[in-house]
């Protein structure tokens, strides 16, 4: 596959690396690995136990691709059986104030969040309804 070299990164265009690095860690599970990791080292069942709902499958496949992109070190230290260890990379270690700046927000407005969701879905869809019908009808 051949890529075009852009002169200046563009986020908004879907071959730009840029998108591409930016979905890498806009993931469920990604920036939860990152807290975790921001603890120091761990093994797998470590951070299966941490991350509340993430299946061993998607754990999996949630470090493999952070070990790709540079962001997890896997360390298999030869016993039997296996020890595995993951930690942050330095470029890893880069995300953790980005990432926990979209933790404090989250934390800053949970209540916001809360009252616009029972807001939205409190409102009476049936106008919504009959305007989708209409304009149905019209085609």
């Amino acid at each position: 596959m051949e890529t075009k070299q852009q002169t200046q990164p563009d986020i908004f265009r879907a071959d730009c690396l840029s998108r591409q690095v930016l979905v890498l860690i806009a993931d469920e599970w990604t920036p939860l690995v990152i807290y975790a990791l921001e603890e120091g080292t761990m093994r797998f069942g470590q951070l299966l136990k941490r991350i509340d709902g993430i299946s061993r499958k998607m754990l999996t496949q949630t470090l493999r691709a952070m070990e790709r992109n540079g962001l997890v070190q896997r360390v298999v230290y030869p016993v039997v059986p296996p020890v595995v260890e993951y930690s942050l990379t330095p470029l890893g270690q880069t995300l953790i104030e980005p990432i926990n700046a979209l933790r404090v927000w989250a934390y800053g407005h949970l209540q916001e969040v809360a009252r616009a969701r029972t807001t939205y879905d409190q409102r009476d869809q049936k106008p919504l309804q009959e305007e989708i019908a209409s304009l149905v009808q019209q085609r």
